[in-house]
């Protein structure tokens, strides 16, 4: 009887899971974009007792970083239990030493791995080879696969053939387009492979077993009389692999009936022209054979999967003997190489051949380049030039060393599979949306299905594009929909940002989520997409998802209401079907969050079906289209900044980048954005406003700020502006103004949450953004022709002045509502103009420079903070760096005052200045007054010394120097060089984001997760007290430590920042920051009263350590916030879906571990108080007299 086929709709990280749970008894794991979700799995399951082939739950350990994983995986596999591991990039580089050691003592680990570029000139999340490159001399086994069917197949035969041949394996797919593609597939079980292990090879594994009952030593050092031998000594079970490898892929085609081999040949069998690739790049090139040898072309392309040991005799009988030309596709880039690595493995199988095929090589898809028909079909055309160019490039123009080959038209592969795109904004719901669609079509058809999402580097809030394909047909077309036949737009402003029609198919369909009624919204499209509308006959539906959601209550999450509209537009199943299946996933996906959310979802699935047709007018198709305006914003930002942000960075060449080759990025590029994607802004009362500027303070994106005007600048504002008399006295005569940025706000309300009013009533309200677009021209105004007052203020003083100085720090890419951002503000409001800062990798990175958006920018003097990241885990000691150069460089600037002191060629005058600057060397305002007075005093002197002096101009002024990062950094990964860095004794400042979760990699557990929080690697809740940071940094007792949250206490945030950044020595903030994995249920604009709740509860606490007061006599440690009242600590917990979702998933350990929680800040706080209590007098007793001998 054949065996039932089981299918699950899924992407490549839940295939690789899949496999990797079964054959795994340890996975020691770390979190890494994009393949934390396979850790993610294999941790839920684990969680819920799901057994592996050998009958017992996975035993799951998160470690403190990558390095440490390998490390964890390196014991656990010396000690017996079969052992796996998932990273990608710079996670596979720190795992490198531990690579060599696995594969030395012939250690059986799997590593899956999601291939990801590396850190160069700058961070890539996206995929390509270069991590996996890195990889090759390990001596690991490497092995790829190209689709998430071949995922789940063969990612068994890497298990399988490191327990028989003793080398442990690589097994790799694209990171996104594989890992994160979702497909429908023919799933394994356990009772598919258990018969398939080795059982001989496994005990003798288990053998090996480090033990006290058998004693060995593993890991000597050898000296150069015998490593060369016992290092060729291994050569035997390399030779081994390939027939291991062959013989799992044969076993496995009896099971599954899909063959694979080492090395895949598909297309004409007397090809002459054929591509050698790896990767999800082989399923493409396969429809593009398909295409030609349809046409008579005689073709073919080999896909490689065993790359390492690479058995080249398998590899020569893969490609057809009639073979003239080969093209060789690397997904990587070597720098000064005479080729990429699969291409000079190639041409090395071919040397010496005769009548060997002439081999170019070319490198494509770098960081997730897209890469389509189009430019394989070019790939083809150049095997059959003449001279085919070598050392080429697709995908892109390379207009500055020639190497690109021609772009050409997309041409469509399968005219029969259907296709749609969704446009949409990060967090509000569309992308789970449509992978729950995609799975809904999988599970309940016959057909064939994929799905892909696109998203920019902006958090919650950014640009999101879901690509879904299904047909009758399989689907191997692994690159973006070109040609749509659906499209939805999600958000009413990408009408005018993107070019949302682009490829829509004659006769396709347009779905808006309109905030304009049938009669109107006509009005409100531009020219170009009416004029498209008409010429290609499509079909226009409209429904008013924002209004909808908001009477329901889902507040911007319209996802549900514009999924259900799909199907009914589409129908691509029977609508009643699909309402069913959408209610069951609704179950599946919020059941945790509480029968509320799941009422309200049902109810957005039935209001889904109220769409309305639109009627396409003919005379449409005559409307010009209107050339698109200028502005006077710098040509970086017309040639570079505007494509990019307008999705078309995909055109730019390499050109665009001639001068910045080195990754240097312009700051101050998010004011070009103007993007108005929030559904409502707020708008100010004037008569109930007390001029407090608390809505500045906590504004997350600085879109909101007090204006104050002189009387010209006054006369120029609109009629009908309204303002307030300024009040202070340094203000006399002047008026006061709250200004929104309407275009730049993303509606979070934090500022109207904070707003005391008067007498009850706010002075700030949230209203529809379409009320609000004629006030945008009031904030224009305001930036460009009102000078800032922040001269005439202490803006240290208080909260109130600190938000007249210009944030340098605006409209960044962070989530609504962020929880980070107004500390980051508040620190370049007061030091911005001498800033620089080292930025850890992690949400703070992504949204303080990810091209082409940068927050950070400049003041009226053109000075601003400068800012760099390098990588996770060195940004402590990155950022030391800055401290160590200024410092030694500044030592070279007092040498050389000190010279000039001694010469008679300088004035008494000049001498007086050179005194000055030394005397106020290390003091902020006082070096910066001396530096000015240098550089006057020295200009135009010919002398060597004052030139020299006036050449290190930007070493003259103190600089505050910043270390910015989150808590996965500052508690694990980056913890050991943060503590060297605070041992140090070095001026530097450090501030730690801390979201208690992993925030930027999607909310895994750190050491700053408490107890009994969920988190991803923590899915039945944390069961370990929350490290405590700022206590450890106190020990060293010379080190400034302030733990603080803003919401709680402004002013007290304030104080820490000036104390620490005035002290001379290390200092450390340590910032609790709401984030949106915590899932507040009163939403993120209420971020800053979450902060309050917290420590009025005694959650957190407000506290700071001054090593100065010490020297005074005084307790350093000052207890800052009130005795808190426990009573409301449950309830806190119980306000944050971290926490509640344990009720639903652990409801019996659930108020244990609540209650664990509270004891745990309670065991906090009684040490504090312990420490506030102590006593810092002079000693008490007699002094005891050392006598020395």
């Amino acid at each position: 009887m054949a065996k039932q086929k089981n299918y699950l709709t899924c992407d490549g990280n839940q295939a690789a899971a899949h496999i990797a749970y079964m054959f795994s008894e340890v996975a020691a794991i770390y979190p890494i974009t994009p393949s934390s979700t396979m850790a993610e799995y294999v941790d839920e399951w684990a969680a819920a007792g799901r057994k592996n082939i050998f009958g017992q739950p996975v035993l799951v350990q998160e470690m403190q970083s990558e390095a440490g994983a390998a490390g964890a995986m390196h014991g656990s596999l010396q000690a017996g239990a079969l052992t796996s591991t998932f990273t990608a990039s710079q996670g596979l580089l720190l795992m490198l030493p531990n690579m060599y050691k696995m594969a030395g003592e012939l250690l059986p680990g799997v590593f899956h791995v999601s291939a990801r570029a590396l850190a160069s000139h700058a961070l890539s999340i996206f995929g390509d080879h270069q991590d996996v490159m890195a990889a090759r001399p390990t001596g690991f086994a490497l092995f790829a696969t190209g689709s998430v069917q071949e995922v789940m197949d063969m990612a068994a035969v890497a298990h399988l053939a490191a327990i028989e041949s003793r080398i442990p394996f690589l097994h790799f797919f694209d990171g996104f387009r594989t890992s994160h593609e979702i497909q429908k597939i023919e799933t394994l079980t356990n009772d598919d492979l258990a018969p398939l292990i080795n059982q001989e090879a496994l005990k003798g594994f288990r053998d090996r077993a480090l033990t006290p009952d058998a004693p060995v030593a593993r890991g000597t050092a050898q000296n150069d009389d015998i490593y060369f031998q016992a290092r060729e000594a291994s050569n035997p079970f390399y030779d081994n692999v390939p027939d291991v490898v062959e013989k799992y892929l044969e076993k496995l085609a009896a099971i599954t009936g899909r063959k694979y081999g080492l090395f895949n040949y598909y297309g004409d069998p007397e090809a002459e022209r054929v591509i050698i690739a790896m990767g999800s790049v082989t399923e493409t090139i396969r429809e593009v054979v398909d295409h030609l040898t349809a046409k008579g072309e005689k073709v073919g392309v080999v896909a490689v999967h065993l790359y390492r040991p690479f058995k080249a005799s398998a590899f020569l009988s893969a490609v057809p003997a009639t073979a003239k030309r080969i093209a060789v596709l690397d997904r990587t880039k070597e720098p000064g190489a005479t080729g990429q690595p699969l291409y000079l493995d190639v041409k090395d199988c071919y040397y010496g051949k005769e009548n060997a095929p002439e081999v170019v090589g070319g490198i494509y898809g770098l960081s997730s380049k897209d890469t389509s028909p189009s430019q394989i079909l070019s790939v083809f055309e150049n095997l059959s030039m003449n001279l085919p160019k070598n050392d080429f490039t697709i995908g892109i123009v390379d207009d500055v060393t020639f190497k690109s080959l021609p772009m050409k038209e997309e041409v469509a592969m399968d005219e029969t599979t259907y296709e749609a795109k969704f446009y949409g904004l990060g967090s509000d719901g569309t992308v789970g949306a449509n992978k729950n669609s995609i799975k809904i079509i999988g599970d309940n058809t016959d057909k064939y299905v994929q799905a892909y999402f696109a998203y920019d580097s902006k958090k919650s809030g950014g640009f999101t594009c879901s690509h879904l394909r299904f047909g009758d047909n399989p689907i191997r077309s692994t690159y973006l929909v070109n040609t749509p036949n659906f499209v939805a737009c999600h958000v009413p402003a990408y009408l005018h940002l993107y070019d949302v029609t682009k490829g829509l198919k004659k006769n396709g369909t347009f779905l808006l989520n309109s905030v304009w009624p049938k009669e109107e919204v006509a009005n409100h499209l531009p020219d170009n997409v009416k004029r498209y509308f008409a010429l290609n006959n499509i079909r226009f539906y409209i429904i008013n998802a924002t209004v909808i959601a908001d009477e329901i209550g889902l507040g911007n999450r319209t996802n549900t209401i514009l999924q259900s509209a799909f199907f009914k537009i589409s129908n691509v199943i029977p609508y009643d079907q699909a309402v069913e299946q959408m209610k069951k996933f609704i179950v599946k996906s919020y059941g945790k969050k509480g029968e509320e959310v799941v009422k309200m979802n049902f109810a957005a699935v039935d209001r889904g079906g109220d769409v309305e047709e639109v009627e396409v007018l003919p005379e449409w198709a005559t409307l010009g289209v209107v050339e698109t305006t200028t502005d006077d914003a710098p040509a970086f930002i017309h040639q570079v900044v505007r494509p990019v942000n307008a999705q078309r960075g995909y055109d730019l060449p390499v050109s665009a980048f001639t001068g910045r080759e080195d990754g240097t990025w312009e700051q101050g590029t998010t004011a070009f954005e103007k993007r108005g994607v929030a559904a409502s802004v707020p708008v100010w009362n004037p008569d109930t406003c007390i001029q407090c500027n608390q809505c500045a303070y906590v504004c997350p994106h600085a879109t909101i700020r007090p204006f104050v005007l002189d009387e010209s600048e006054q006369q120029g504002l609109g009629e009908g502006v309204e303002l307030l008399k300024a009040q202070g006295k340094q203000l006399a005569g002047m008026a006061f103004r709250i200004q929104v940025d309407v275009l730049d706000c993303l509606g979070c309300g934090n500022c109207v949450d904070v707003c005391p009013g008067k007498k009850g009533e706010k002075a700030l309200e949230m209203v529809s953004i379409g009320t609000q677009y004629d006030n945008q021209q009031n904030w224009d105004y305001m930036v460009k022709n009102v000078s800032s007052k922040a001269h005439l203020l202490d803006v240290g003083l208080n909260v109130k002045n600190t938000q007249f100085a210009t944030p340098l720090f605006e409209f960044s890419g962070a989530c609504s509502g962020c929880g980070e951002t107004p500390y980051i503000k508040l620190i370049t409001q007061l030091y911005g103009d001498r800033m620089m800062i080292a930025n850890a990798t992690g949400c703070s990175s992504i949204y303080g420079a990810s091209a082409p958006a940068t927050p950070y920018t400049t003041n009226e003097q053109g000075k601003g903070p400068s800012w760099a990241n390098s990588l996770f885990e060195d940004n402590a000691e990155f950022g030391f760096g800055f401290v160590i150069a200024h410092n030694s460089m500044r030592n070279h600037l007092s040498e050389l005052m000190k010279k000039g002191l001694a010469s008679d060629d300088f004035s008494a005058e000049q001498k007086d200045i050179f005194t000055q600057w030394l005397e106020k060397k290390e003091d902020a305002e006082g070096s910066k007054e001396a530096s000015a007075q240098l550089v006057t005093a020295l200009t135009g002197i010919n002398h060597p010394v004052a030139q020299e002096i006036l050449s290190m101009e930007k070493y003259l002024t103190k600089k505050s120097i910043w270390v910015f990062g989150g808590d996965g950094w500052a508690y694990d990964i980056g913890f050991g060089g943060l503590d060297h860095v605070l041992a140090g004794g070095q001026d530097i400042n450090i501030l730690v984001l801390d979201t208690e979760v992993y925030s930027n990699t999607g909310g895994q557990s750190s050491k700053s997760t408490p107890m009994a929080a969920v988190a991803k690697f923590a899915a039945a809740g944390k069961r370990i007290r929350k490290k405590d940071l700022g206590m450890i940094a106190a020990t060293y007792g010379y080190v400034y430590v302030a733990q603080v949250a803003m919401g709680a206490n402004q002013s007290h945030y304030l104080k820490a920042l000036k104390e620490a950044e005035s002290y001379h020595g290390p200092s450390i903030i340590i910032a609790y920051s709401p984030c949106i994995s915590h899932g507040l249920k009163r939403g993120m604009g209420t971020a800053q009263s979450e902060e309050k709740a917290a420590v009025e509860c005694g959650y957190w606490h407000l506290w700071r350590y001054d090593p100065r007061l010490e020297d005074e006599g005084k307790n350093p440690f000052q207890l800052d916030s009130k005795e808190p009242d426990w009573s409301k600590f449950r309830d806190f917990l119980l306000g944050e879906v971290r926490y509640t979702q344990l009720i639903k998933s652990f409801p019996r350990q659930a108020d244990e571990l609540f209650d664990a929680a509270r004891e745990n800040a309670q065991w906090r706080y009684r040490s504090y108080q312990r420490m506030a209590a102590a006593h810092y007098g002079e000693p008490a007793g007699e002094t005891v007299e050392v006598v020395e001998e």
